[in-house]
């Protein structure tokens, strides 16, 4: 089998072992056998509809081929171009290239009328619009000041490969932006079309493989397996994956279950699904919706999406790794609790491995939310999001080898319990603890609390071996644990079990005397509940059983990494380490493919020698 090097794969130059792997990240371009399937359907883009498909010189249609296809089929598409959509199947099949050609389906349509009005302005008929509104939990008297409504609708407009922003009315338009009267059924934008390619979209949506009849079949509970296909250019979302009920664009898509649940009564109707190599990017909400047992999104690259890239809702025994996250929430939605990963609604062993997830400046990075239990994050490079890794009210993880750069916060957990955090590398990004008041009782979102811990349950967490460098622009505290003082006299004991075998990096800054904030520590016996040391010598004094064997080194992150300006985070030479530093557990050893020896190390990266 030929295997080429994709212009989307990622690697990072290194010679050690080391965690993240290294890649390959992303799509990995690859010559395609014709697997083995029941019924082979060829298809093009200039497919017949009326075509068997059965024959590579006579294709048929992608939609015609969606409609025959039963379990165990497979759908083979010739390189190209597909404007298409609204495509719905029921079958587990197989969707792949043929051999190494590149399909892409876009749910654009070339605009090629164009009337020319005053100011710079150009207008088009156009029918297939997708107005929306926000959900009814989006709180317009905080956040309407900051994000227009018509920045919620679905439409999105090109103009050679460029997206262009929206605007409220004609008045606003300039090179980069378009606007879209809905009662007149027009679509205005600020450049000459003039020899430029202009795409408006069309569909809002390629394949949802629904749970419901179609085509005069039943759902045989099988996800599909699809491989090697670019998506982009869709209102709303490219790809979605049903369980018991069928949403719309104006519903929470969320809602299944509703409330605590038990595990065996959802995530069943569609199985296995499968996404190799794939490409997503320019949806104008998510990138897609996934909901069933067993899903694995493996080599794939999702860009340039909304609120989300890839949402995972109720399911349990996922795999996603060796993906490339990037870029979400490009029009900067406020107050829509944006995230390029969401792992949400009582998922259960949804395994984080191995991943690039960066920049994403108006978003969070990977946020498990809601009922969530036993996570594995492992392996990963986060970079440049609000909240690089967020786990929140929740039960049960182990967040183990990763890289954190440039985030407001590197990991945040919140009203959660029994957060793992081994072995991590933190460059100029705190890790924090914090619980509050929030329960089920007249909650914003309903019963979503319910279905975690209890607000007298929010502890159980570790914090160990962990390497924390900072530079000199960097002023915050590295660790914190934070809790409002309408808590203190209630919850008393601390949030972690373990707090030590920690490296602290930042060198002192010149003429400095009290040195920066270094931890916060809640509850404490001071009237706000909270208290800031500077110095791990001060914990100590207050909890002498936290950081017993921690470190807190005066030292520039040059002087800590082998080449930090090319984020290049490997130890440039060993941390030596306490007497009796906390081990690392073998169940977390296996999770990171790491020896004994490996495990002796601070941070994410194990010290081999070259």
């Amino acid at each position: 089998m030929r295997q080429f090097c994709s212009l989307f794969i990622l690697f990072f130059a290194t010679t050690v072992i080391a965690q993240p792997s290294g890649g390959p990240y992303g799509p990995v371009d690859r010559y395609y056998e014709v697997p083995k399937a029941g019924h082979v359907y060829d298809v093009a883009p200039d497919g017949k509809a009326d075509a068997a498909g059965t024959q590579l010189e006579r294709p048929t249609t992608l939609e015609a081929a969606i409609e025959r296809v039963v379990t165990g089929d497979a759908i083979i598409l010739r390189g190209g171009t597909y404007r298409t959509g609204g495509l719905r199947l029921n079958q587990g099949v197989t969707i792949q290239p043929y051999a190494d050609e590149r399909p892409v389906l876009k749910g654009t349509q070339v605009a090629t009328e164009w009337e020319a009005l005053r100011n710079n302005v150009w207008k088009t008929s156009w029918a297939k619009l997708f107005p929306a509104s926000p959900l009814g939990w989006w709180r317009r008297d905080r956040e309407g000041m900051q994000t227009p409504l018509h920045r919620f609708n679905n439409d999105m407009v090109f103009v050679d490969g460029k997206l262009l922003k929206s605007a409220g009315w004609e008045g606003e338009l300039d090179p980069h932006s378009y606007y879209i009267d809905y009662e007149r059924g027009a679509v205005y934008i600020g450049v000459d079309p003039t020899d430029k390619q202009v795409e408006i979209t069309a569909f809002d949506g390629a394949i949802v493989r629904t749970s419901a009849p179609v085509h005069g079949k039943t759902n045989d509970g099988q996800g599909p397996v699809i491989r090697g296909i670019t998506f982009t250019q869709y209102a709303y979302r490219a790809l979605e994956v049903e369980g018991k009920r069928q949403f719309t664009a104006s519903d929470e898509p969320t809602d299944e279950p509703i409330g605590p649940s038990d595990p065996a009564t959802f995530g069943k109707e569609v199985t296995g699904t499968v996404l190799e190599n794939v490409t997503i990017s320019y949806t104008s909400r998510v990138a897609g919706y996934f909901r069933g047992d067993g899903l694995v999104i493996r080599n794939s690259l999702v860009s340039d999406t909304g609120t989300e890239g890839i949402y995972v809702i109720g399911s349990a025994d996922v795999l996603l790794e060796r993906n490339i996250i990037r870029r979400n929430n490009v029009e900067n939605l406020t107050g829509y609790y944006a995230s390029a990963v969401k792992i949400f609604n009582q998922s259960h062993r949804v395994t984080f491995r191995d991943n690039l997830v960066m920049d994403h400046p108006n978003s969070n990075g990977v946020w498990y939310d809601v009922g969530n239990r036993d996570g594995l994050i492992v392996n990963n490079w986060l970079e440049g999001a609000t909240d690089c890794f967020f786990f929140e009210i929740s039960r049960g993880a182990t967040v183990a080898g990763n890289v954190f750069v440039d985030c407001d916060k590197g990991v945040r957990v919140l009203n959660s319990a029994d957060v793992h955090v081994y072995n991590n590398t933190f460059v100029d990004s705190p890790a924090a603890f914090e619980r509050n008041e929030r329960s089920a009782t007249n909650d914003h979102f309903g019963w979503h609390p319910a279905t975690g811990p209890d607000v007298d349950e929010r502890e159980g967490h570790i914090f160990a071996n962990n390497l924390l460098v900072t530079g000199s622009a960097y002023t915050q505290p590295l660790l914190r644990f934070e809790q409002p003082t309408s808590l203190c006299d209630t919850l008393t004991r601390p949030m972690a079990t373990q707090v030590d075998g920690n490296v602290y990096a930042r060198a002192r800054p010149t003429g400095s005397g009290t040195g920066l904030p270094l931890i916060v520590i809640s509850p404490a016996a001071t009237e706000s509940c909270v208290t800031t040391l500077t110095s791990l010598d001060a914990l100590r004094e207050l909890a002498p059983s936290l950081e017993a064997n921690g470190q807190q080194l005066d030292r520039t992150p040059a002087s800590i990494f082998k080449g930090p300006d090319l984020g290049r985070y490997e130890l440039l030479q060993p941390i030596v380490a306490r007497a009796r530093e906390p081990k690392l557990p073998a169940h977390v050893r296996e999770a990171l493919g790491w020896s004994e020896l490996d495990a002796q190390t601070k941070g994410a990266y194990p010290m081999n020698p070259e």
